[in-house]
């Protein structure tokens, strides 16, 4: 089937929409700004930001303009943490922790829109900042935080291993990953501190695709996570303190089909908690589109027009550039309709009876990236589950419950206080 180039734009405004990130009105006009500024902001309640730092570096960037937003969150990363190496020296070592904290997630929020362009040398640079301030800040911290790395065909998977105490008291173990754009650090912040205050160990990791992975040895992503996981499972079972019986896996974003994806093939896994919930990553991102899509993909004159389109529009608007920039260096392809294509692979059709694990599916009302996959996730389940669905009430309804991550932790370890 042939499309011509009147049919390729009418869908090119379909297929934009299911990747625009939604508008918290936040502080910015420009959406993708808005929830940035919101993701960043809303760790504080864990340590990994300032409420004032936040506002007060927000009020300094020109709204939509990245490299403003890069300069001004590097301006406040490097003052917070020499106020860290200033407090070290002077002996104050908890306020010199709190600092490094905080610098930590402020050089991971500069880097982010630096996607855009995924050859910038300043993306290694300041990841690798961000973890430095991290790495300080554990080194300070009373409960042991420990660099970890998990051996991996012929590399590494690089994680924290976040205890409760240095003990050999046995305790469940949460494993936990991000997704299409988080690290390890920020999942430290998210889950793993939560984590040890409520009795639980925590080993946070970045697997291909992600973190440390792609930028310093150039894994890309997998859609056969299990493969991903079984290491880390087959790592944390040598350590002593691991309950064999207690271990869970906590996915995020598009960690919630890969955590999903990883249960159906490693059975060691107690629980599994999906946030949010996708069945199929494919349909997730182009659920809005009309009927052919597949055959525009797989068409070679209908995709070079589909990818000339995207490419145009990926110079109008910022989340869009960002979205694919970003989707083309992480999952190593070439042009915007191998990354669609790519996709297909994305999916637990055939597999989702394999999983027999307890499951929490979780969803927010505003979520602009599952698309409903999180209900269909649920549906399908035939294991022992349970759906939350987070809402604008409660102020938990965006991608992820960013913004809320204490309402979010609240649900999340009650029900594994219940079911573990």
């Amino acid at each position: 089937m042939k499309y011509s180039s009147a049919w390729i734009p009418v869908l090119l405004f379909v297929i934009l929409l299911p990747v625009s990130i939604g508008a918290t009105g936040l502080i910015f006009e420009t959406a993708p700004f808005s929830f940035q500024a919101l993701r960043t902001l809303g760790y504080s309640v864990n340590g990994g930001a300032d409420i004032g730092e936040c506002l007060v570096t927000c009020s300094r960037i020109a709204d939509g303009d990245t490299e403003s937003w890069y300069t001004e969150w590097m301006i406040t990363a490097e003052r917070v943490e020499a106020k860290a190496d200033s407090f070290l020296a002077g002996g104050f070592a908890i306020s010199a922790m709190e600092c490094y904290f905080r610098a930590s997630q402020y050089y991971r929020t500069a880097e982010f829109f630096l996607h855009s362009d995924t050859a910038d040398p300043r993306i290694l640079d300041t990841w690798e900042r961000s973890r430095d301030a991290f790495l300080s800040a554990a080194e300070l911290s009373e409960r042991p935080i420990l660099a970890v790395e998990v051996p991996f065909e012929g590399g590494y998977l690089p994680g924290y291993l976040c205890l409760v105490e240095d003990s050999e008291e046995i305790r469940p173990l949460i494993i936990a990953h991000s997704g299409f754009d988080g690290t390890k650090e920020e999942l430290y912040i998210s889950i793993g501190r939560p984590a040890v205050e409520r009795g639980y160990n925590c080993l946070v990791f970045e697997g291909p695709g992600q973190g440390e992975v792609i930028r310093v040895q150039g894994i890309p992503f997998r859609s056969d996570w299990e493969s991903v996981v079984t290491p880390v499972v087959d790592f944390a079972l040598g350590f002593p303190f691991v309950d064999h019986e207690r271990i869970i896996l906590v996915g995020y974003s598009m960690g919630g089909y890969f955590a999903p994806r990883a249960v159906t093939g490693e059975h060691r896994i107690t629980a599994c908690v999906a946030n949010g919930g996708i069945y199929s990553v494919y349909e997730s991102m182009l659920s809005n589109n009309p009927p052919g899509l597949d055959e525009i993909l797989d068409d070679a004159v209908a995709s070079l027009q589909y990818d000339s389109i995207i490419y145009a529009a990926m110079k109008e608007d910022l989340y869009v550039d960002w979205f694919y920039s970003n989707a083309m260096w992480t999952f190593a392809v070439d042009s915007p309709s191998e990354f669609g294509r790519l996709m297909r692979e994305y999916t637990l059709q055939g597999r989702i009876g394999d999983i027999s694990c307890e499951m929490l599916v979780l969803d927010s009302e505003n979520d602009p990236n599952i698309h409903g996959q999180a209900l269909i996730l649920y549906d399908l389940l035939s294991c022992p589950k349970e759906y939350i669905l987070f809402t604008e009430e409660e102020g938990a309804d965006e991608h992820c419950q960013m913004g809320a991550i204490t309402v979010s932790n609240e649900r999340i370890f009650n029900w594994l206080d219940r079911v573990i």
